[in-house]
């Protein structure tokens, strides 16, 4: 690639020097119009695309052989048009794997985590797609292999190792597995003296697993035909699935239900929830047949998460106006909200976004201005203590383990120069032991680079945050260096700046890698997020957009020079900025991209709509809804203007985002626009909305999106004649 460099500034000098281009010789498919009218509050919507959404879409999203003949003949006509505009990267495709691949460990094991007699864990052979799940004797003694994923994904395109469960007699071992990308789990159990599987197996699960305490039985979450999840069923191991015991069921389709096991392992904890309201109940895991106790009512804009702690219950919740978040308690026979009573109170802009239980200490995570910090209460003493580090960006996790009673608590670091670091903090002497370190075999000097936190002007006077990693080398000035940046923006989701090791074959290549902490997440506490939705959703596209200004005008790089980059509710972000400011991006790469808003929020007989209402608006019920939709949808708001280079990636089995969205929205852009391109779309045909499911052949996926954009920004280095 060629990276020009300004005579007055000195840059870092590339490691790589790859020129890269597309074929513009090829000819993309152009995909047939046929007349559709919607009408709604009176505004008429055409669609000459509508029909690339199969009628028949949920037997497609079990078996991807179904999709009708003319739509499978476009699909696969764009995947033989993406491969031929990038047919000149081929070396750099192979080049880049061998990268990626060379930082990965390829026998990587987990930390095992100890639980009673045995201490278990996950790990991977040398060179194998995926993982094995094994266990040993707690205090040392022989490996013994529970579940070879790598021998069970034989004969499969996709396969993906949900949950592994071990029962509480440790005798048993249940476990989950989507081998069609759909997000539809099959769970399968074996005994560990043998180590074969029973013949009944329950499938249309979400995957989640829990165990009843005296082994006989787990429960689950079945997905319905509208592929929500719903209902809670006990299943009898040993017995027909179709006798199954309902436990719970929602019946709002705006509701989801998820099941978790207690970290005392006395209850299971069902969370119904929507997006702006959650209600928790608890199943007695030792009388497993019996109705499951309600926490607290479900009201309007009340979140909360629970964590039984003997006789009492901690509750995670944004109850009073508490926007962060506060941690109450209260006694389990009366948990009702009226008996809440706080131990940690909320303060604003310092949002707790996790929190877990000990026998003896509460732990909770906190976010304040884009950084993370660890608190611990001792429950006997009630003194309290942090954990904080120095850097000016950094992510921490929690990983609670598999004990109650322990003074051992589990954490992650890392940072965009720190390979993740895996702590344990004895959290009576406030001691630590660094149990793992993440290998880079290729080799990582941290030395070599920089991260910084940076902040962006909104267009209202807000402050956007911008995690930057460049060369240590690198002055920002002159010309500037071609940049990624990368955004999100949904859902209250917030973006780490945690270690991305497949990121520094960009960064060595001269490039600048930026995150953009836009408004819809809630990187700045819970306003943030609702500063990014529903009315205010175009303050995420305008954050972006002011984040890639000011990296502009700080000399990080130039107009024209950065490549966008996002997925998902990203790709919607993705599909909006490039209709705004597409003079601002040499490409964007849109990852399952939600730009079909619009159309997608008008049909409530697709499984997400009904609960994305409260994300995004009910044009259904609403003309002013409707009409604020239809002024930023991606797909709607195509219009006759110069576009860059677009590489759109989707899943054929993707139940979030449609593979009809990017899909339309290539053959939109292709027919409107007056320049500019290539507009790409490759789908995989057996896979969803994480794309391909071994580590190995997931490298194939970022390869083309960094080769793409290492051609995108190849096209926008100035010629010494233009400068």
């Amino acid at each position: 690639m060629r990276v020009t460099r300004s005579k007055e500034t000195t840059h870092t000098t590339t490691t790589k020097t790859e020129t890269a281009h597309f074929n513009d010789a090829a000819t993309p498919p152009a995909a047939e119009k046929r007349p559709f009218l919607k009408t709604t509050h009176g505004r008429r919507l055409d669609d000459p695309y509508a029909w690339l959404a199969a009628s028949n879409w949920r037997e497609v999203l079990r078996n991807p052989k179904k999709l009708p003949a003319d739509i499978a003949t476009l699909v696969k006509a764009e995947n033989a048009y993406c491969a031929e505009v990038v047919a000149p990267l081929k070396a750099l495709r192979q080049t880049l794997v061998a990268e990626l691949r060379g930082r990965i460990k390829e026998d990587d094991s987990d930390v095992p985590e100890p639980d009673g007699a045995f201490a278990y864990y996950g790990r991977f052979r040398d060179g194998a797609e995926h993982s094995i799940y094994c266990r040993t004797p707690r205090d040392g003694g022989p490996e013994t292999v529970l579940l070879d994923g790598e021998a069970l994904a034989k004969g499969h395109d996709f396969f993906d190792l949900g949950e592994t469960a071990h029962a509480p007699d440790h005798a048993q071992l249940a476990w989950s597995v989507d081998d069609a990308g759909s997000e539809l789990y099959a769970i399968r159990t074996r005994s560990l003296s043998d180590g074969v599987d029973r013949p009944d197996v329950v499938t249309e699960t979400d995957g989640s697993i829990v165990w009843s305490a005296d082994s006989r039985a787990f429960f689950y979450v079945r997905i319905d035909d509208n592929h929500r999840t719903s209902q809670v069923f006990l299943h009898v191991v040993g017995t027909d699935p179709a006798q199954d015991q309902l436990i719970i069921e929602e019946p709002d389709g705006a509701w989801f239900v998820s099941l978790s096991e207690s970290r005392c392992s006395r209850f299971g904890i069902v969370s119904i929830h929507g997006h702006d309201a959650s209600e928790c109940w608890l199943i007695d895991l030792h009388a497993p047949q019996t109705p499951p106790r309600l926490v607290a009512r479900r009201e309007d804009r009340l979140r909360y998460e629970v964590e039984p702690h003997g006789d009492q219950i901690y509750i995670l919740n944004n109850a009073d106006g508490a926007d962060d978040f506060r941690i109450s308690v209260a006694p389990i026979v009366a948990c009702e909200r009226a008996n809440w009573r706080d131990v940690v109170a909320h303060r604003s802009g310092a949002m707790i976004v996790a929190k877990t239980v000990f026998k003896n200490y509460l732990v909770w995570l906190t976010r304040e201005n884009s950084l993370p910090t660890i608190s611990i209460r001792n429950l006997t003493k009630h003194d309290e203590h942090l954990i904080a580090f120095d850097e000016e960006a950094y992510a921490l996790g929690l990983d609670p383990g598999l004990e109650f009673d322990t003074n051992r608590l589990r954490f992650s670091y890392s940072s965009m120069t720190t390979p993740e670091e895996i702590w344990d903090y004895d959290m009576a002497s406030r001691t630590r032991v660094l149990r793992k370190r993440q290998e880079i075999p290729s080799g990582h000097d941290p030395q070599n680079y920089v991260t910084r936190r940076l902040f962006a002007a909104a267009p209202d006077g807000e402050t956007v945050p911008i995690t930057l990693l460049h060369r240590a080398d690198f002055i920002p000035g002159g010309e500037g260096a071609p940049l990624l940046l990368y955004g999100y923006g949904a859902y209250g989701h917030a973006l780490s700046a945690s270690f991305d090791e497949d990121a520094l074959s960009l960064v060595d290549r001269g490039f600048v890698y930026a995150i953009a902490h836009v408004r819809g997440g809630t990187d700045k506490g819970w306003r943030w997020y609702e500063q990014g939705k529903l009315e205010n959703k175009p303050n995420s596209y305008t954050d972006f957009l002011a984040v890639a200004r000011h990296l502009i005008v700080q000399r990080y790089t130039r107009a024209g020079a950065i490549v966008a980059q996002g997925a998902s509710a990203g790709g919607m972000l993705m599909g909006a900025i490039v209709n705004q400011a597409p003079e601002l991006f040499a490409g964007v790469i849109a990852g399952v991209p939600f730009v079909d808003v619009l159309h997608t929020m008008l049909r409530d007989d697709l499984p997400l709509t009904p609960p994305e209402w409260l994300e995004w608006g009910n044009p259904l019920a609403d003309a002013a809804v409707y009409d604020r939709i239809a002024s930023y949808s991606p797909y709607d708001n195509v219009c006759a203007q110069t576009y860059p280079p677009i590489l759109s990636i989707a899943g054929l089995t993707d139940p979030r985002v449609t593979y009809w969205e990017p899909l339309k929205w290539v053959a939109k852009l292709r027919a409107n626009m007056t320049g500019g391109g290539p507009v790409l779309l490759h789908t995989h045909m057996g896979a969803g909305h994480a794309g391909a499911s071994g580590r190995f052949e997931a490298l194939e996926d970022t390869a083309l999106e960094f080769a793409f954009a290492i051609a995108c920004a190849d096209r926008s280095t100035p010629t010494e004649s233009s400068r």
